[in-house]
């Protein structure tokens, strides 16, 4: 299943995208009400929710063009990103980190699909968009094995993991360089883990239609299942967390890997099988 966050009458609430058009869910069942209440109701949840859609008409649904989105996942309890986790073209298994990287955003950072992002130049002037697959964990995971890590989670998004690039911020003071409202972009909605295998999607990011990065997953030194058995070795994971897994690297043309986000720009991270997820620059 596929799910969104729309706003209406300024207020969030969670939708089930099918194709070109989404339901609302107006279930009368008070422990699916939101995207994260559904990720931890695990498959009984899913069940529900799937046996409700099967019973509603056609009017029900509305074309998704007509719709404002908020954040995919609208309020994760915690945002863990992992650097450094695309290999360089060569690169061998055994020249990987002996652990991931982890950094991390607040969670009042995200965003939703369509949004329009600014912020104030005199804290940064230097800021770059990254393409990354989100992960959103479901069954809470403390000290699991990466072979029963995948359980763990609840569905797969887009991640644009906008981040400073000036040294007072990207030097020593990253979680704020990675949190500023709307550094975190979200959605545009959230694909459940069995129709999603991550191992290997395409995945990249745009600026005014013109690509900055172009990637595979297969590239990740550490797989999504790694990330979580190693996270929830030091926290516990719990429904709705989100971790963004990584970013291939920037390509060298024909924007290059120099120019940052400036006012006006259209930036697009898109991820096969996911989807697109765009935002203004203001």
């Amino acid at each position: 299943m596929r799910f969104a966050t729309i706003v209406e009458e300024g207020r969030l609430s969670v939708a089930v995208v099918r194709g070109q058009a989404l339901l609302p869910l107006s279930i009368q069942d008070t422990g699916l009400g939101s995207l994260r209440a559904i990720a931890s109701s695990g498959d009984d949840g899913l069940r529900r929710v799937h046996e409700w859609v099967q019973l509603q008409p056609e009017r029900a649904y509305r074309p998704i063009d007509d719709v404002e989105f908020g954040p995919a996942v609208p309020d994760p309890g915690a945002i863990y990103t992992i650097g450094l986790n695309y290999a360089m073209p060569g690169e061998l298994h055994d020249d990987r980190p002996e652990r991931p990287m982890v950094y991390g955003k607040v969670p009042t950072a995200v965003t939703g699909h369509g949004s329009v992002v600014t912020w104030d130049r005199a804290l940064t002037a230097n800021v770059d968009a990254e393409s990354e697959l989100g992960v959103v964990i479901g069954e809470r995971a403390s000290a699991v094995a990466p072979e029963d890590s995948m359980r763990h989670v609840f569905g797969y998004t887009c991640v644009n993991d906008m981040s400073s690039r000036d040294p007072w911020l990207d030097g020593d003071q990253w979680l704020l360089g990675k949190s500023m409202a709307g550094f975190c972009p979200v959605g545009p909605s959230v694909v459940t883990r069995d129709e999603v295998d991550p191992a290997d999607l395409r995945l990249g990011c745009a600026i005014n239609g013109i690509a900055i990065q172009d990637g595979r997953t297969a590239q990740m030194r550490f797989s999504v299942a790694e990330v979580i058995a190693y996270l929830s070795r030091h926290v516990v994971l719990r429904p709705g967390d989100l971790i963004a897994t990584g970013t291939p690297a920037r390509l060298a043309g024909p924007i290059g890997p120099e120019r940052h986000l400036q006012a006006g720009d259209v930036v697009t991270v898109w991820i096969e099988h996911i989807g697109d997820l765009t935002t203004t620059i203001a």
